[in-house]
């Protein structure tokens, strides 16, 4: 078997490989670059179960980032447990073939009982007195106090939100070289997310300023792996899950499913919260992508007229066409909405800024049931943001309780970039770079047969 590192560069694609990316450009040019035919829906955990299994969403069922669990009546975004994800994963297919092949699976999604042999992911604390402690977690469970030791405390608030920056990148690739070189798996797995932000933020042009310096951030990262693997003699491949567009504002789909009376809310303290169970219709709005799920049948087709007649939806599909993009499972949404491209979704359901839930004004991926791009801005009506965010946080150390509200709920134009729906153009979309060009196919790579590439490159096989 040859040892080989996977390192997911997201939002990486063609066209930023160049005088930018100078380590990613030589590993290119010594093996291949391949454009990566995306998957719908083109976000997180979507794309990654795809490219461990080899089957899309209709066959593994990870419709989106997160869905509505109808037993439970609730939106959840962001689970973890690996239990989720059908099929054969590609460190279970490489032990089935030899079971001296071990895998270390960093910062991939689904990542907690996962059946890797080592594996770590971001886990907050959350103590009864209503703290959010930044820590990750891991299989087995002394690997947390050893990375901790070794690398400090998991940067969790640099991984996602306003102050998201290279830090978790660093961590997360420190603590990628540290099994290499103790563990020695077979698989290495690594996950680099900093393009992420600033791609969303400013939009994908390279000609931005802050673009340019993230590509060479997250390039000197990339080199310092591609040098720890080429001293073990490994095999290399660089990969991303998506493409990303610019954008110019959202759909508030939501909003227009409450305006046509079929979304409901309820009442608390003065706030509105979404109802999910008690609603005829509604979306978890992710990404580009909308599953909209309709509690009362005998209204899918009003509500997909509704739906196609809305500004910046690109198309709408039913339980007769949600096959032809690889969404016809159980958990999708009796309809599923693609965006424009320059467009994205809002969860935004209330009609009164006012009247908003407490969390929205917050950094809160699990209470919102829809993602959150606005998540990586402070509020622009902020006049001192660092006063506002520190004024906060020391009223939480002091033990008062109260909100980190710095988040903006008027201005989703703040967003410059949105992905989920698959590129146009295959050299704005993601890629596959491998340091062994006779295991690259010609033309593009389908998203389903990374799976059996990565494990060609393990077994020396093609």
């Amino acid at each position: 078997m040859n040892q080989t590192l996977v390192i997911l560069v997201v939002g990486l694609s063609p066209s930023m490989v160049g005088e930018h990316t100078p380590h990613l450009q030589k590993l290119s040019q010594r093996g291949g670059l391949r454009p990566l035919k995306a998957i719908t829906p083109a976000v997180t955990c979507s794309a990654q179960s795809t490219l461990l299994t080899g089957e899309l969403p209709s066959e593994h069922g990870i419709v989106a980032n997160g869905w509505y669990f109808r037993d439970l009546s609730e939106v959840w975004l962001w689970r973890q447990s690996n239990k989720l994800v059908s099929g054969e994963k590609i460190w279970e297919a490489g032990k089935r073939r030899d079971n001296s092949f071990t895998c270390a699976k960093m910062f991939w999604w689904y990542n907690m009982y996962a059946s890797a042999d080592w594996s770590a992911t971001p886990r907050p604390m959350y103590p009864a007195d209503g703290r959010k402690i930044p820590d990750h977690y891991t299989y087995p469970a002394e690997l947390h106090d050893e990375l901790d030791s070794k690398l400090g405390q998991f940067p969790l608030f640099k991984f996602w939100g306003p102050k998201a920056d290279i830090t978790a990148s660093r961590w997360i690739a420190d603590a990628t070289l540290h099994m290499m070189e103790t563990r020695k798996p077979t698989l290495t797995l690594t996950y680099l997310p900093h393009l992420d932000y600033n791609l969303q933020r400013v939009g994908p042009d390279l000609s931005h300023p802050d673009i340019q310096s993230d590509l060479k951030l997250v390039d000197e990262l990339c080199g310092e792996l591609i040098d720890a693997a080429d001293a073990q003699g490994q095999e290399i491949i660089i990969v991303s899950e998506y493409g990303i567009t610019p954008a110019t504002d959202a759909v508030h789909i939501n909003r227009a499913l409450r305006e046509a009376g079929l979304l409901r809310v309820r009442v608390e303290q003065g706030r509105e919260q979404f109802d999910a169970g008690a609603s005829d219709a509604f979306a978890v709005a992710d990404h580009q992508i909308a599953h909209i799920y309709i509690n009362k049948p005998d209204i899918k087709d009003q509500v997909k007229t509704l739906l196609q007649s809305l500004d910046g939806i690109e198309a709408v599909y039913d339980e007769h066409t949600k096959k032809d993009i690889g969404l016809d499972h159980p958990r999708s949404g009796e309809l599923v909405a693609v965006s424009d491209a320059d467009r994205w979704f809002s969860y935004y359901y209330w009609l009164d800024d006012e009247r908003a839930p407490d969390y929205a004004r917050t950094v809160d991926i699990h209470r919102k049931p829809g993602y959150d791009p606005v998540e990586l801005f402070v509020d622009p009506e902020i006049k001192v943001p660092l006063a506002a965010v520190g004024s906060r946080l020391l009223r939480k150390k002091l033990g008062f309780r109260t909100l980190l509200d710095v988040i903006s709920l008027k201005d989703t134009q703040l967003v410059k970039g949105a992905h989920g729906r698959p590129t146009d153009d295959p050299q704005h979309g993601p890629l596959v770079i491998s340091s062994n060009a006779a295991l690259l196919p010609e033309g593009q790579v389908d998203s389903v047969d990374f799976k059996d590439m990565v494990l060609q490159h393990v077994f020396n096989t093609g």
